[in-house]
């Protein structure tokens, strides 16, 4: 280290302390800005759109704050522990509060998400000058700039690593952010240790830091009952269960209509009709092709699809293909979550995937293209669909996509040309797919331009709906090489459809009729801007 003329060679304790005041100042930075995206995503949707405006907001605030800094000259160490302690409590607490906003003010979400956003970012540009100023004392400006920009980095990297794979899932987004704001206050202890020479006021410095991270302390302490406060309020009907995932925010709740399930806050199913939406999204596609005896199901992790498919006795194999593993995991080891499902996710004929289904599809496309090393090449003139074959892609009788509604571009890109024509690569010659599509009336153009898409790749469509109270009017699309027909029968314990009834889902009266739509493909995404401009429309 190349340090100021007449400063003792190595680093000095100072330094050290300094420096590691930045790793975790920088990772701290991050974190609350990661946690404010992911919230936003949560509550407001499209998670593209929130996280790019939080973190230009959050840069321009650094940005503001470095301009600002200009004006602090003198007892830098005690503006730094008064900035310190500012990022600690806004930081900390602001998972809490935009929780807590969003339950009880909903109409200040915004306000306070960006206002709160912009405070740490402000507060998180003056730190980083105020250290290099501070350190600027023993270290020439060369050696100086890397060893901050080093350490800041380092934490920002550290941050992005852990947030989404360790402290989300096993901490929730409200402990994560009040663990960092303790953080965040014992790095200002610590400066009132490395400069107490230097302070005017200890005691009063020493005793903000006591207050704050008293404050931070007791409200990690009740961080269950913060969040159990705002959710009771949110979902209304009492939570019988909650989790953090990598992936999503689950919610399940009972109330006089029984269990519902959320995620990320958005209703999935009601336990009073729920039978109407899985026996309407599965029973068309699965009764028609007569015979079914492999079956991939998209989503749906709950176990409710599988739940109808396993009615059909010639069913021999069922592969749920769910990218959260949460969900699999607790409709299969809750006692009252399985009892939904009739304990169909410990069915042995079923098989649990956990990964993203895009990815899912496209690995079975590309084994069938590139047989195992050594093996003989099938004759020309052999037919892909065919299952048993080396290198033949492993093809499915009916396959269910039961995935959330495209309110965002990585849920998008499951309704997109390009995984229609990886799905129709899965369906045996004869097979069926059929595909959860919102609502035909309320999102009109959405519905059909999920049509239009399908119809892209060369698959017949059968579009239909059905009237699911907890949702309103609600639609599906069976996709085939061959015509859909009507089936014969159906199962026998069915409570909503029936054969004599069947045949109405497939009739659109005037407000539900074909309108245009443009084809949904990877590099537009059309189909998220559509669906956000009609279903904002709503108050659904």
């Amino acid at each position: 280290m190349t340090e100021a003329p007449g400063a003792p060679s190595g680093p000095r304790p100072i330094e050290v302390a300094l420096l590691t005041s930045v790793f975790v100042v920088a990772a701290c930075g991050l974190l609350y800005e990661l946690a404010a995206g992911a919230l936003a995503s949560y509550v407001l949707g499209d998670s593209v759109l929130q996280f790019s405006t939080i973190i230009g907001t959050y840069l321009f605030a650094m940005g503001v704050g470095s301009w600002l800094s200009r004006y602090f000259e003198r007892q830098l160490p005690a503006h730094f522990l008064r900035i310190e302690l500012m990022v600690a409590l806004i930081g900390g607490m602001l998972p809490a509060t935009l929780f807590l906003a969003n339950a009880y003010a909903p109409g200040a979400f915004r306000l306070l998400l960006y206002g709160m956003v912009f405070m740490v970012g402000m507060l998180a540009g003056l730190e980083i000058p105020l250290v290099m100023r501070i350190l600027k004392r023993n270290v020439a400006l060369k050696d100086l700039v890397s060893q901050v920009l080093t350490f800041d980095y380092l934490g920002a990297l550290v941050v992005s690593m852990a947030f989404p794979l360790l402290l989300v899932p096993h901490l929730g987004l409200i402990r994560t952010g009040l663990l960092f704001g303790v953080m965040n206050a014992a790095v200002a202890l610590w400066a009132v240790w490395l400069f107490r020479r230097e302070l005017r006021r200890l005691k009063a410095h020493l005793a903000a830091c006591v207050m704050v991270l008293g404050i931070l302390l007791a409200a990690l302490a009740g961080a269950e009952h913060i969040t159990t406060f705002a959710e009771d309020k949110f979902y209304q009907d009492r939570i019988v269960f909650s989790t953090a995932s990598s992936y999503q925010r689950i919610v399940v709740t009972q109330g006089r209509a029984g269990h519902r399930l959320y995620l990320n806050g958005n209703l999935q199913f009601a336990q009073a009709d729920e039978y109407r939406y899985h026996e309407a999204l599965v029973h068309p596609a699965m009764a028609a092709h007569g015979a079914p005896k492999k079956v991939a199901v998209l989503g749906g992790g709950d176990g409710m699809a599988v739940r109808e498919i396993l009615k059909y006795s010639s069913v021999e194999s069922v592969t749920l293909v769910e990218l959260d593993p949460a969900m699999t995991r607790i409709f299969s080891e809750n006692p009252t979550l399985a009892a939904l499902n009739g304990h169909a996710l410990q069915n042995p004929k079923v098989k649990i995937v956990n990964t993203d289904a895009f990815g899912w599809l496209q690995e079975g496309s590309v084994s069938a293209a590139r047989p195992p090393e050594g093996a003989k090449a099938p004759s020309g003139g052999s037919e892909p669909r065919e299952a048993g074959s080396v290198g033949a892609i492993d093809t499915f009788d009916v396959i269910v996509v039961d995935f959330p509604d495209p309110t965002n571009f990585s849920i998008g890109k499951l309704y997109t040309n390009s995984f229609y024509a990886l799905l129709d690569r899965r369906l045996t010659a004869s097979g069926y797919a059929v595909v959860q599509t919102t609502s035909p009336l309320v999102a009109r153009q959405s519905y059909w331009t999920v049509a239009q898409t399908i119809e892209s790749v060369g698959l017949r469509t059968a579009p239909y709906h059905a009237h699911v109270p907890s949702f309103g009017e609600w639609g599906f699309i069976i996709a085939s090489r061959r015509p859909w027909r009507l089936p014969d029968a159906l199962p026998a314990d069915l409570r909503f459809l029936s054969a004599d009834t069947l045949p109405l889902l497939f009739d659109f009266p005037l407000d539900m009729a074909r309108v245009p739509g443009e084809v949904n493909r990877l590099s537009n995404q059309a189909l998220v801007h559509t669906y956000e401009r009609e279903w904002g429309r709503t108050t659904h």
